[in-house]
């Protein structure tokens, strides 16, 4: 199937029209969203860099630096997906990913590159519609179903580390802010480096 053919259906229009200010501007250039120069070749980015359909891997556009960081996926369509985080050297054009990925995937697998840790819960079972959130304090990967933490987690988590979601024949909406469940206390968005200083 033509991943672009796919992905008409969930396009939402241009992202920027002339009404829009010059402040909301510089805050979506200041926002951290799906990076178009790190994707899959069959990917899909829509919605001003929050939708992802297609066929392959896209990271974000800054990596994990501060000390707990936190987004959120909406699963807008079921298929094959993952969410987690992931170095700049993962092979983005697969999905799954197989390397230098640490992921929760659509069968509620936990997956540290090519091996499979476990289920992240025996009780959940993760469908369209939910939200799914990523936690990260650079020891834990955590992941949360509609606010609720799941029971397992990812703990060898290394190096430099993006937020990554693949897709194939799924579409999912990546929000790294304004989330549909509160973050866990302590945990924000993942700011872009020079906020931080």
């Amino acid at each position: 199937m033509n991943p672009f053919r796919m992905c008409l259906d969930c396009f939402q229009g241009p992202s920027f029209t002339q009404t829009q200010s010059y402040a909301h501007l510089r805050e979506e250039v200041q926002t951290v969203r799906l990076d178009t120069s790190h994707m899959g070749s069959e990917v899909v980015i829509l919605k001003n860099g929050t939708r992802i359909c297609g066929t392959g891997a896209a990271l974000g556009s800054a990596p994990v630096v501060q000390n707990k960081a936190y987004f959120q996926v909406n699963v807008q369509q079921t298929g094959n997906w993952g969410i987690g985080l992931a170095n700049r050297s993962a092979d983005l054009n697969k999905a799954p990913l197989t390397e230098n990925a640490w992921i929760l995937n659509s069968a509620g697998e936990l997956v540290s590159g090519r091996e499979i840790l476990g289920k992240a819960s025996e009780e959940v079972s993760i469908e369209e519609g939910d939200s799914i959130g990523v936690a990260f304090d650079h020891i834990e990967l955590s992941f949360y179903v509609n606010g609720t933490r799941l029971a397992n987690s990812i703990t060898a988590v290394r190096g430099q580390v993006f937020p990554v979601v693949y897709v194939d024949n799924a579409i999912l909406d990546v929000k790294f802010r304004s989330f549909s469940f509160d973050a866990p206390p302590g945990y924000e968005e993942i700011m872009l480096e020079q906020t931080l200083l």
